[in-house]
């Protein structure tokens, strides 16, 4: 089998971060080969490079036996490579045929030539195999027929080589085998596929091939075959030693504090008991589409309706919205902070103070005084490093960011606080100190939920730990249980027992 992509001793670095440091890798024409890795082991960076989203430093890039130059061969790199990504972008008040030429319309005369790129987008869907009218609205379809329309988009331009960024992260089991039938027309049809997934169970089941990354380095690759088993590819990704510097601490927790009975949503979490003592700090993890940022919502009364119950200090609570939520001492932190978390044209102390402005404010006015003294308090409590209160929010760093988010949360004076992704995009000092804070308020009686997909994370702050798989609760871990072998196994839909 020919050679499609070749990437050799391929090192990038950020500043003094080096992110890939020499990867090898290849891809075969006409097949389906997995690139996996945890977060942060270099998979994005390096097909960020391939998709020339990023120069890389040094290295040779090699597509269809040439030797590629990032800068000058722009128009072939992006010919010939289709990079689907997690966050699709895709527009759901267009139909589909205007959403696979949107930025390329075709044109008759001075008008769009709408019946061409109506029948060229047909031609496509049925090369897939999919049967989809191309005038159905984008908003319309499921999730699965969103993702074909990104293939779509990409074999509209010929595209040779489609990475695919977690594709089946928020399907249903069904959507998944669509995908898969798709992604195996594809390959029969000569297309290369690079397959990035946490998920190994899916791996194995469509994989050719596998490349594993680990902290820059590649750890292994080579054939999918049935000597290959989850555990083998787990054992790859999180070889690496984990860190000595463990912080957590055992705290005596007191009563139950919050309940979840049987709790249901559509398709997006199903049967769902978990409990929350008070002191305790529980975790959640499992892999992308696991369902739990959607579970959490709902207990925050930003995702309803729901079936079951959700049950507060002993008393069940519809949380219908996220006043209720909040009347109960429950507080939130998001997963995007960027998205969700900040206001960036407000100063720090604006920002702060956000969820409780009607309690300092008079007459439709914010208390100067009050806004000042609180905001002091938090800046001192949680240590964040800030020159004036009054600069905006993104004068600060990630972690300092991520700390005045919680302190909105805690503002409010929770007694449970849910943090989705607590340490996303802050470097490793400041989540130590984020760890310390939560472990901190923790034995001050607060309880925490840490909704994260980082192990050591899990290990330095969590008493237990509930892993999640497809919507479903599959195992509870004690801390002492925790090690990121089990929790991958787990997560990936394997059983401890094997």
């Amino acid at each position: 089998m020919s050679v499609a992509v070749e990437m050799k001793a391929i090192k990038k670095s950020f500043g003094a971060n080096y992110v890939l440091k020499g990867v090898n890798f290849t891809l075969e024409k006409g097949s389906i080969h997995a690139l996996l890795g945890e977060n942060g082991a270099g998979k994005s960076t390096l097909m960020n490079i391939l998709g020339n989203v990023v120069l890389k430093d040094e290295g040779s890039i090699i597509i269809d036996g040439k030797e590629i130059d990032q800068l000058r061969d722009q128009k072939v790199i992006t010919g010939k490579i289709g990079f689907i990504h997690q966050e699709l972008s895709l527009v759901n008040d267009l139909n589909i045929f205007e959403n696979l030429y949107l930025g390329s319309e075709l044109k008759k005369g001075f008008l769009l030539d709408k019946k061409t790129m109506e029948s060229k987008s047909k031609e496509v869907l049925t090369r897939m195999g999919v049967n989809i009218h191309p005038n159905t609205l984008v908003g319309e379809l499921n999730p699965s027929y969103k993702q074909v329309t990104e293939i779509a988009r990409a074999l509209l331009k010929e595209a040779q080589v489609i990475i695919m960024d977690e594709p089946t992260a928020s399907l249903t089991d069904v959507e998944i085998e669509g995908i898969f039938k798709v992604i195996q027309t594809l390959k029969e049809q000569g297309i290369a596929i690079i397959f990035i997934s946490h998920k190994l169970n899916e791996v194995i089941q469509i994989c050719d091939s596998y490349t594993i990354l680990r902290d820059g380095d590649v750890v292994a690759t080579g054939k999918v075959g049935p000597e290959i088993t989850e555990r083998d590819l787990s054992t790859h990704m999180v070889g690496r030693e984990v860190s000595s510097d463990d912080i957590y601490s055992e705290r005596e927790l007191g009563e139950t504090v919050l309940e979840i009975k049987n709790l249901s949503r559509e398709r997006e979490y199903k049967n769902i008991n978990m409990y929350l003592r008070k002191g305790e700090i529980l975790g959640v993890t499992g892999l992308l589409g696991d369902g739990r940022t959607e579970l959490f919502a709902s207990v925050y009364g930003a995702n309803a309706p729901y079936e079951g119950e959700i049950v507060v200090n002993g008393q069940a609570v519809k949380m219908n919205n996220t006043n209720t939520a909040k009347k109960n001492k429950i507080g939130y932190v998001p997963k995007n902070r960027k998205e969700n978390g900040i206001v960036p044209d407000l100063s720090i102390k604006e920002n702060l103070v956000l969820p409780i402005m009607k309690d300092i404010s008079s007459f439709g006015l914010i208390s100067p005084q009050k806004q000042n003294s609180l905001t002091a308090q938090y800046v001192k409590k949680l240590n964040i490093k800030v020159s004036d209160t009054k600069n905006k929010i993104t004068s600060l760093s990630g972690g300092n960011q991520q700390k005045v988010v919680l302190s909105k949360a805690l503002c409010i004076d929770p007694k449970v606080l849910i943090l989705d992704n607590p340490t996303q995009g802050v470097d490793v000092g400041a989540k130590m100190e984020i760890y310390r804070q939560i472990i901190s308020l923790a034995e001050q009686g607060y309880s925490f939920i840490v909704l994260s997909n980082e192990v050591p994370e899990l290990q330095k702050t969590c008493d237990r730990v509930y892993v999640m798989f497809n919507g479903e609760v599959r195992h509870e871990l004690l801390h002492d249980e925790m090690d990121e072998e089990t929790i991958m196994l787990i997560a990936t839909g394997g059983s401890i027992a094997e």
